[in-house]
């Protein structure tokens, strides 16, 4: 299975209010492996960024004057994520910029055309209702190394989302395959259920069982009822 975990940075919130991409990052995982394989892209917006973006992403106008447009980059981009599932954090925010993007070059296409979409913010909020599901919060959550993210940036995000997605959905698959082969190594000796020690079971004393039952009544006594003495 094809994986392509995508991040962007913009101008601003609001794509109908003609704010612009000005960083794609994606990394690629094959059978919920990193593979190494990216794409990353600064773009020209041709506008201001608002000052708020700014101290999220640190990303200047006068570092993307020359940098190309989005629509010098678009088949190449395309093309990378072409029939893959995406994985974006708050993907909504995202997809709306890319769909923007793509419907100024007149495409009739969107997205989704291209590839399905997993947003992993409400994967997450399934995850952990009512709690923090920011990457951050996930990063914590998860231990995930993220101390190198002093600033946003789309392809650090991008490798960030991917190890806690990795996490969040049962870590890399890879682990089972190593434990079998591992074990078809010990001199091809299969484990059997028969070689396990005998379990021990340790039965409570004369006084423990006193001990125990005198501390259930109080709860009734307390409670009006006790669960254990009930049954």
């Amino acid at each position: 299975m094809r994986q392509v975990v995508l991040d962007t940075e913009t101008t601003g919130l609001d794509p109908q209010q003609g704010h612009r991409i000005i960083e794609i990052g994606a990394v690629e995982l094959i059978d919920r492996r990193l593979t190494g394989n990216h794409f990353h892209q600064y773009l020209n917006p041709e506008r201001d960024i608002e000052d708020g973006a700014l101290e999220v992403h640190g990303i200047s106008r006068e570092f993307l004057q020359d940098k190309p447009l989005f629509a010098d980059i678009a088949p190449e981009f395309l093309a990378f994520i072409e029939g893959a599932e995406l994985l974006i954090h708050n993907a909504p925010f995202d997809i709306g910029f890319l769909d923007m993007e793509l419907s100024l070059q007149s495409n009739p296409l969107r997205i989704e055309s291209h590839a399905s979409v997993l947003d992993t913010l409400e994967l997450a909020r399934d995850l952990h209702p009512g709690q923090r599901n920011s990457l951050d919060a996930l990063c914590r959550r998860y231990e995930v190394d993220n101390s190198s993210r002093k600033l946003h940036g789309a392809l650090l995000d991008a490798e960030i989302l991917a190890d806690v997605y990795l996490a969040m959905t049962g870590g890399q698959s890879d682990l089972v395959l190593s434990f079998e082969a591992s074990a078809q190594d010990v001199a091809g000796e299969a484990f059997n259920v028969s070689d396990r020690p005998p379990i021990q079971v340790l039965l409570p004393t004369d006084e423990e069982a006193a001990q125990h039952e005198a501390r259930l009544q109080t709860i009734r006594k307390k409670s009006g009822h006790c669960l254990w003495l009930d049954l």
